[in-house]
């Protein structure tokens, strides 16, 4: 089967019968919102110079937050600083899986690095569920214990970590939707910021009033901020990586508009999954009439299939393949499923 160069034909035709050979109109490429055709090579991941700013802004801060921590003994304010470091670490991963997305597709990785996102992500959440069960257990312990803190010194750091929090929430707001990778590192510093804020509480609070446990108590209301977060994000990117199907897209309704297709006799086989943030990918197995296949009206079957799920849908499908078949196909071919 020929086509031009540069157009994307996705279509495989299994038989039963010898039917000879066609020469198919080339299909059209596919067309995303903005216009841009889509292809194999995804265009380089935005947002790494906001990464970059932001990974400057929060070493500042882990700096001055642990020189802080040393000075007051706040544990609340050393447990702020453990969540600093850690959203370091992930937006050094976000960068380095911004960098990775940007990479050219190959014939090893069809794809590129697009899921490099997806790990990334996966990672944070891990090291944030790690961090947040840290800051619980020892606060608890505090409680029944708690050290001497220093309320003034304290209020500066603080304010010196929610003032570089606010820094990188602005330098990252703005793309914190492009992607998984984007609004994990964004999550990450704003949960930086509310930490700062209950540092700030606990400050004023011992300092004005002499309670100590203010200190534990904030550190414990840090940590029940850190695990939701850190259980949504990483609910989000298992989910990704399990191939489920995404979030929004019904699959029976996918099958519906199919069959409502003329020549559409069945459809099988149907998968759809997400190799990364806005790049879902369909596959399905088309049963169609056998008069198709002999009339050449198989390469119009295909522009009508691939326009159904890129046009009908809240989660636009543009990179289909689908594989037509002769009814006679499924009497030979591996067990099906829906």
């Amino acid at each position: 089967m020929r086509h031009e160069p540069g157009a994307e034909v996705e279509v495989e035709v299994e038989v039963g019968v010898e039917v000879g050979t066609y020469n198919p109109r080339p299909v059209r490429p596919l067309v995303r919102n903005n216009g841009e055709t889509m292809s194999h090579d995804h265009p380089a991941a935005a947002g790494r110079s906001r990464l970059g700013i932001a990974l400057g802004i929060s070493a500042a801060v882990l700096v001055a937050e642990f020189v802080g921590a040393i000075i007051t003994g706040s544990l609340a304010l050393l447990v702020d600083a453990a969540h600093v470091l850690t959203d370091a670490g992930g937006l050094a991963i976000a960068l380095t899986a911004a960098s990775l997305v940007g990479r050219p597709a190959n014939a090893k990785r069809t794809f590129g690095f697009g899921r490099a996102e997806v790990l990334g992500a996966t990672a944070q959440a891990a090291i944030l569920l790690a961090v947040g069960i840290f800051v619980l257990v020892e606060a608890v312990q505090r409680l029944f214990d708690p050290p001497h803190i220093a309320g003034g010194p304290l209020l500066l750091f603080g304010a010196i970590g929610l003032l570089g929090n606010v820094a990188s929430i602005a330098v990252l707001a703005s793309g914190r939707k492009s992607n998984l990778n984007m609004r994990a590192a964004f999550l990450d510093v704003l949960g930086d910021a509310l930490g700062s804020i209950g540092v700030i509480a606990a400050a004023i609070v011992i300092t004005l009033t002499g309670f100590e446990l203010a200190d534990a108590i904030a550190a414990i209301l840090i940590g029940a901020l850190i695990l939701p977060r850190a259980f949504l994000l990483l609910k989000e990117a298992t989910s990704v990586l399990l191939e489920s199907t995404p979030k929004g897209l019904n699959l029976d309704s996918v099958r519906d508009h199919l069959l409502r297709l003329d020549h559409v006799r069945a459809v099988h086989d149907l998968h759809v999954s997400q190799i990364a943030t806005g790049l879902p990918v369909l596959t399905a197995h088309v049963v169609v009439d056998d008069s198709c296949f002999y009339d050449g009206h198989a390469p119009k079957m295909l522009d009508e299939l691939q326009d159904c799920v890129a046009k009908h849908f809240d989660v636009q499908v543009d990179h289909s393949t689908f594989q037509l078949e002769l009814a006679e196909h499924g009497a030979h071919e591996h067990p099906t499923h829906d």
